[in-house]
């Protein structure tokens, strides 16, 4: 199981241990994950990724993160 980070703020309810539960998109299974992006709109998808990217932008500067 992943660690509960709660790094997106993009929560989805999910059931965990027998009992549902909020549980941020990154932390989903990615099953679960697939299963929560089918049949969304575009512009929701779009308003997702903008937020996952603000999100990994943050985490860069704040740890100084660079991929080279």
């Amino acid at each position: 199981m992943k660690e509960l980070r709660n790094l997106s703020g993009i929560y989805f309810r999910a059931k965990r241990e027998g009992k549902w539960t909020s549980v941020c998109f990154e932390e989903l299974t990615p099953e679960e994950q697939t299963k929560y992006l089918e049949n969304k709109e575009k512009e929701w998808l779009k308003s997702m990724i903008i937020q996952l990217s603000q999100v990994l932008n943050e985490l860069g500067e704040k740890f100084n993160i660079s991929s080279g």
